[in-house]
């Protein structure tokens, strides 16, 4: 009877354990897909940014009188500078039919001449749209002998650019938040766990094992789950891309595989920092308690 209850015992025990630990893995996966989602963010304001600031078309007006060979030459040199990501050759015909689309008449009619000109559409690299980058661009274009004007729209790209800075900055303040309540629920969760085994550590601390033989089991124990939280984590939040791709739009037309891949990799590596850092400290708690305060915590 006695050995029916002692192995009773160890099974309800061990239940009890692998209770603890698959509650412990699921709190931590769900703030670590919080995180990861947060960093996804992050990406997504840097990407969209960079979208936003590379889609914005500066027009090259070229002289009226130039030749096919002098445009091709013209668009050959601006394709070579390191601020053009792609050029756009628009000749006269098609800038008149944009006007037509856009006026709703022909103002060859009207005016009886083509007032378009053919011009040569770039796009810059995201860093050089600014008002400094583009103040030098400027400078570079018009030294081209062929080159009537260059027009753009200031106004519009301050404006980008202050809007986008505001939400940069908020989207980082959002991130240190949600890291520190993160790390907080994290710490609590495995503060919890070790609580259960407070006497043991005192146990152990009595017969003269050290801090550091004590803390190594915890301290590898949850750096396991942390690793098996992170890759939970990342599966839901790949489930939750997977969702968002189908029900809208290709998230990699604004985050790259590069920043999808780091974000995965860096909410494991989250999950083993965190873990790692609150089991410490939960340890250490207890380490430092005297036997008597252990009935009162």
């Amino acid at each position: 009877m006695a050995g029916k209850r002692k192995s009773g015992i160890k099974k309800i025990s061990a239940v009890r354990f692998l209770n603890a630990k698959i509650t412990s893995t699921i709190s931590i996966s769900l703030v670590l897909v919080l995180l990861g989602i947060t960093l996804l963010i992050l990406f997504m304001g840097n990407g969209l940014s960079r979208f936003v600031k590379e889609n914005m078309s500066f027009n090259v007006m070229l002289s009226s009188s130039v030749s096919d060979a002098e445009i091709a030459r013209v668009r050959k040199k601006l394709d070579v500078q390191p601020f053009v990501l792609s050029s756009r050759y628009i000749s006269k015909e098609e800038a008149k039919e944009q006007l037509i689309k856009d006026l709703g008449e022909d103002p060859e009619e009207l005016l009886g001449y083509n007032p378009a000109q053919d011009c040569i559409e770039i796009f810059l690299h995201s860093e050089y749209a600014n008002s400094d980058s583009i103040a030098m661009i400027n400078q570079v274009i018009r030294q081209e002998n062929n080159v009537a004007d260059l027009l753009y729209q200031q106004e519009a790209i301050d404006l980008i650019n202050d809007n986008l800075s505001k939400v940069m900055v908020v989207l980082l303040f959002l991130a240190a938040v949600l890291l520190f309540i993160s790390f907080t629920l994290i710490r609590n969760t495995i503060r919890l766990s070790v609580y259960a085994k407070r006497f043991l550590i005192n146990t152990m601390k009595l017969v003269g094992a050290t801090s550091g033989f004590i803390r190594k089991p915890f301290v590898v124990n949850n750096i396991v789950t942390g690793i098996v939280a992170g890759v939970i984590a990342d599966l839901i939040i790949l489930g939750l891309l997977l969702i968002f791709n189908k029900e809208y739009a290709d998230i990699r037309l604004i985050v790259s595989d590069i920043y999808l891949a780091i974000t995965f990799v860096l909410v494991i590596v989250l999950g083993v920092v965190i873990s790692m850092i609150a089991t410490a400290f939960a340890v250490n708690r207890y380490l430092k308690m005297d036997s008597d305060n252990l009935y009162y915590v």
